[in-house]
């Protein structure tokens, strides 16, 4: 029996009875993250790392049954040991690492290798089979280091004060917002945040993350100057009514998609800042390389060209179908 297979619900081990991050409700879910398009709710149970648990149980309805294991602890089920491993996409995120009678196969979800204080570090695993995300899949994603994109950030609100205008900055309520208030100067003035992000915040908290205040803006009066401040929004917020109340205004975005002249037009904003919670091309062909891998099942994102390449390069790879859709889910998320 094949230790993982592909299934309508999503991954799914028919012999540890399990699925996956489940794109359907399923009796028994391990799920990697809290992402709505991986944390999906109706499941009977769910199994996921300890590290993430209050930012969960915000995203999924209490009647659900919930295990919380701590990294690299195993639990068998049916047979099959599970652990979870930190992936160093957000707090709590992990990789699945089934075994059965001595082979392994490790399921990603969403994974990135740059350091990020909010969040454990992706620790590469050796198995038999790898299924990765390739969200950012081609040659052309490199990222810079982070603290050279929050110096540009930094300078960009500090120009926007200098002009009297407000900076707005659009970012990823989960996970990207938490990282980004952690990395920018909070020195340079008043921080305040979207509800959305403030909800995300107060998880992160109770999960054991310190993070700089960010101010509720449902708070202030009219009167209010906001022109030194910096306003995180979800992206969702771009072009609502919402952003008046903020006067004269720079609009920003955080992404990995800022790297594509095309992509930051569509969006509308003065500048992009080309900053991931995915791995980018160098990081994923050497993550690959380093779990030995004699399968590699490729997800979504650019995932038939990553699996060409590395067929080009004598490797056992194949695309796998998906419903997760990487930054571009997220960004439709408030």
């Amino acid at each position: 029996m094949t230790l993982l297979t592909e299934s309508d619900h999503g991954l799914y081990c028919p012999r540890g009875r399990f699925y996956v991050d489940p794109w359907q409700p399923v009796e028994r879910a391990v799920v990697t993250h809290a992402h709505a398009d991986h944390a999906r709710p109706g499941s009977q149970a769910y199994l996921a790392a300890k590290a993430g648990e209050h930012i969960l149980r915000t995203r999924l309805p209490d009647v659900a049954s919930f295990q919380f294991v701590e990294y690299g602890s195993t639990v068998s089920m049916n047979g099959v040991n599970v652990s979870l491993h930190p992936a160093g996409h957000m707090t709590g995120s992990a990789q699945v690492r089934m075994e059965y009678r001595g082979e392994v196969v490790v399921v990603t979800g969403d994974y990135k290798r740059q350091a990020d204080p909010t969040c454990a570090a992706f620790e590469p695993i050796k198995c038999h089979t790898f299924v990765t995300e390739s969200t950012f899949g081609l040659p052309i994603y490199r990222w810079k280091n982070p603290q050279a994109v929050f110096d540009d950030i930094n300078q960009w609100w500090r120009t926007n004060q200098q002009a009297g205008r407000t900076s707005v900055l659009f970012t990823y309520a989960v996970g990207k917002s938490q990282r980004i208030l952690s990395g920018i100067d909070t020195s340079i003035g008043p921080v305040f945040a979207h509800g959305a992000i403030l909800k995300a915040n107060a998880a992160y908290r109770r999960c054991g993350v310190e993070l700089p205040e960010a101010g509720n803006i449902l708070e202030q009066d009219k009167t209010f100057d906001w022109s030194r401040t910096l306003v995180l929004a979800p992206p969702s917020a771009r072009g609502s009514t919402w952003l008046r109340r903020f006067g004269n205004v720079s609009m920003a975005m955080a992404s990995g998609w800022m790297g594509v002249r095309g992509i930051r037009r569509r969006r509308v904003v003065d500048r992009g800042f080309v900053i991931s919670d995915h791995v980018d091309w160098p990081d994923l062909m050497q993550t690959i390389k380093e779990t030995e891998a004699e399968n590699v099942w490729v997800t979504h994102g650019y995932s038939a060209q990553v699996a060409r390449h590395l067929q080009q390069q004598g490797v056992a790879a194949k695309v796998i179908k998906t419903e997760f859709r990487g930054e571009v889910e997220e960004a439709e998320s408030p």
